[in-house]
């Protein structure tokens, strides 16, 4: 292994989906997050009062400045000098600005982490989309080479790390009830999006099979740690977009009013879906799922997200030691946790295929 773990690659970008800083920002980003789609501004200004309840502004930047600076002092601990940077899809620093900034600074080769762990078009397709315009709006790529990590939602950075979240939660809730609900959540895609996830060839569906592979593994180390039966249930949240398309199913309010007519005293909610407490976690749960659980009078305890969590950062630099090994040719044996299986890095042609808007992407074969 070379002194660097991370060459022959000199950034690191950490590509996250950017959000609004102020007030000021919020209607734009929101333009740049539906662009194309004709939703007029009435709509999208009902969707920004969700934003005015945390003072106009998202958490998510700051987020992945934290995890940039975590990320950054994790590889300098293991000897890499790389700069890590924080690039988003849509707001500033916006990626094209970050690899134009990077590429000037003398980088030649761009290692990417994904905030999103997940495979699907909107959670891994539309962000190598995003870099392979950044490179043809900016005319570099000819000049920066940019490599993807493979997602990660069953590497033991990410998958043991809320293994271990939300064995400490069900630890809390067994305080007060013996038998809680168990709730792993994630964003609601649409039906066509999740059954075109995924590589093709009988591996469409990683998407929401992904998500209950992870909660089953999970579950049974949960079971194991505590010494009883746990079970769990994927349900999802931030459902948007016409009634008439249809989209993942149950939606974890719904499924909170179920449990209380059925009796249940408490829930665990685990947002696996996610990476760190963005807007779609502080608000659709911990504002409005909680919300629906104190009208049903349910306990609900809100298992936190990986984040910065040490376990989860040292499993991130793991991730792009690998992807480097692989680049360089190094023999790579792909580590996962609990039994799953392990993404590609590089993505077969066509794999989470953009059904509206066919666009090139960066990071699969050809």
């Amino acid at each position: 292994m070379p002194d660097d773990q991370v060459a022959p690659f000199d950034a690191v970008l950490v590509h996250s989906f950017g959000g609004p800083e102020g007030p000021d920002e919020v209607l734009p980003f929101l333009r740049r997050v539906t662009g194309g789609k004709g939703i007029p501004d009435e709509r999208l200004r009902e969707v920004g009062q969700h934003y005015e309840l945390f003072g106009g502004r998202s958490p998510i930047n700051d987020l992945g400045r934290a995890l940039v600076g975590a990320l950054t002092a994790e590889l300098r601990s293991r000897g890499s000098e790389v700069p890590v940077v924080l690039g988003n899809r849509h707001s500033d620093p916006f990626v094209a600005d970050v690899l134009e900034e990077l590429a000037e600074g003398g980088a030649r080769r761009v290692l990417v982490v994904r905030t999103s762990a997940w495979r699907s078009y909107s959670s891994c397709r539309a962000y190598r989309e995003d870099l392979a315009a950044a490179l043809a709006d900016r005319d570099l790529a000819d000049r920066l080479e940019v490599a993807l990590v493979r997602p990660y939602a069953e590497h033991p950075g990410f998958a043991a790390t809320n293994a271990e979240l939300v064995v400490a939660a069900l630890r809390e809730a067994h305080e007060s009830d013996p038998d809680p609900a168990l709730l792993f959540v994630t964003h609601s895609i649409p039906e066509a999006m999740d059954l075109t996830s995924g590589p093709g060839d009988g591996e469409e569906r990683a998407y929401s099979r992904g998500h209950v592979a992870l909660a089953a593994a999970i579950c049974e180390e949960a079971g194991r740690r505590l010494g009883r039966e746990v079970d769990g249930e994927l349900v999802f949240c931030s459902r948007s977009g016409p009634p008439s398309v249809p989209w993942l199913e149950p939606d974890v309010d719904d499924r909170i009013r179920e449990l209380a007519g059925e009796g249940v005293r408490s829930v665990v909610v685990a947002p696996i879906g996610f990476v760190s407490d963005h807007m779609e976690v502080i608000y659709d749960l911990d504002t409005q799922a909680a919300e629906t659980a104190r009208e049903c009078g349910i306990r609900m305890i809100r298992v936190p997200t990986a984040g910065s969590a040490p376990a989860f950062v040292t499993g991130l630099a793991d991730l792009l030691a690998e992807r480097a090994a692989e680049h360089r040719g190094d023999p790579v044996t792909p580590e996962t946790w609990g039994g799953l299986t392990a993404s590609p890095s590089i993505c077969p042609s066509g794999c989470c295929p953009n059904l509206r808007d066919p666009r090139p992407a960066v990071g699969e074969r050809r």
